[in-house]
């Protein structure tokens, strides 16, 4: 594919939302031949990134081989004080410590999609930390008269909290300014981010602006959302996501857990097949002539395939097909040694690390989850007598098996 068809396909990518100033004005200066500066910021205020993180490192990537310069920013910074982007109520403060943990595997899991071993144009990774913390008083107030008050409690999450007689705490007002201050300190010619991130993206531009009198583009993409809920399909938030560095068989199960309707936005926004083959895929969904079971299958396959190679992707699928399919046992499950001959159920499920509770372990005996050797556990306080070799199942994916020695 030529350079400019190449730039047509960016620009007008299925991956992007909006892109300020304007589409044609990025297409320009990406025609121009000059080096762009792009930058990705992400807060680690959890340890695992999703496929919801995905649209924006596939679309950089496309970027990265034309030859643009990609930054991945890790805001060990701003993550303790807290984005207020979409929440009703003040997020949790994180310790250092905390933040540090949390982003310790970050440059392994973007690696499977950005290139940061390359010779001639290496992704980097940068900490904002390296200049925010040694912002002195006066730095800050000439950052915050950057903005107004008015300015800033326009944001919808805000003006929601002021009709719920919700707290809105000052060091909120200044997050905004702090990720805005991000690409007047790094210079950058280009911010992706989930459009959600929107407002505090064009507040950097306008810092940009102010400071350097720097134009600075903005792409804002789009996120993965259920069409039929109206809301996010991956949360670190809400621990509900599927990590990007989860197993092969993991990711695969959990893909083929999706519900259909969601089947069409991941081909979208979490693969690099083309948009002809995605239509093509809409339209035997419409049309039944391919079962949603079939497609989830082929969405797990090539994402799998993305994150873990071939191989791997056929033995998940494999894998998936021998458990869910017909029923049978995994070929390889973990093993656990136990000493008593006698075991709670609760305990014994809790201690096997099959639930995360033991009253997680009840509900999942009481709802029919649990099996001991294929047969449903009905009885949570009934003591179980171990034996040699016993498989324990939990839902449809958890597995265990006992050794007695």
């Amino acid at each position: 594919m030529a350079e400019r068809e190449k730039i047509d396909e960016i620009v007008n990518s299925r991956y992007i939302e909006n892109i300020f100033p304007s589409r044609e004005a990025f297409k320009k200066a990406l025609k121009s031949g000059r080096k762009l500066l792009f930058y990705i910021g992400i807060d680690p205020t959890a340890p695992k990134l999703h496929l919801g993180h995905s649209t924006n490192f596939l679309l950089l990537r496309k970027i990265q081989d034309l030859g643009h310069k990609i930054i991945l920013l890790i805001g060990d910074f701003t993550a303790r004080i807290g984005d207020p982007t979409g929440k009703d109520k003040t997020r949790k403060p994180l310790s250092k410590e905390e933040v540090l943990e949390n982003c310790k595997t970050y440059k392994q899991q973007v690696e499977k999609i950005l290139d940061f071993s390359s010779k001639s144009n290496p992704a980097e990774v940068r900490y904002n930390s390296k200049w925010l913390s040694k912002m002195k008083p006066e730095d800050f107030i000439k950052l915050m008269a950057q903005s107004t008050v008015s300015q800033m409690i326009q944001r919808d999450m805000f003006q929601k909290r002021i009709k719920e007689k919700r707290e809105i705490y000052l060091h909120e007002f200044l997050y905004p300014l702090l990720q805005g201050y991000d690409s007047v300190v790094m210079n950058v010619d280009v911010e992706v981010g989930g459009n959600d991130q929107t407002f505090n993206m064009l507040v950097g531009r306008e810092l940009l602006k102010r400071y350097k009198n720097k134009e600075k583009f903005v792409i804002a993409t789009k996120l993965l959302i259920n069409p039929k809920t109206g809301k996010k399909l991956m949360s670190k938030s809400e621990g509900n996501f599927i990590s990007l560095d989860e197993s092969p068989k993991g990711m695969y199960g959990e893909i083929m857990a999706l519900p259909d309707e969601v089947i069409i936005p991941c081909f979208e926004l979490c693969t690099n097949i083309s948009d002809i083959e995605i239509s093509k895929i809409k339209r035997d969904l419409k049309s039944k002539r391919l079962n949603p079971r079939d497609a989830k299958a082929r969405l797990a396959r090539e994402i799998v395939t993305m994150y873990h190679g071939k191989e791997a992707a056929k033995e998940a699928e494999e894998e998936f097909e021998k458990v869910f399919k017909r029923k049978e046992i995994p070929l390889k499950i973990p093993t656990f040694i136990v000493v008593k001959k006698n075991y709670l159920p609760l305990d014994l499920l809790f201690d096997l690390k099959l639930v995360s509770s033991k009253s997680e372990a009840k509900r999942l005996i009481l709802q029919g989850g649990v099996k001991i050797d294929k047969k449903v556990l009905k009885d949570w306080k009934k003591l179980i007598e171990i034996k040699d070799g016993m498989i324990i199942q939990v839902g449809k994916r958890k597995f265990a098996q006992i050794k007695t020695s």
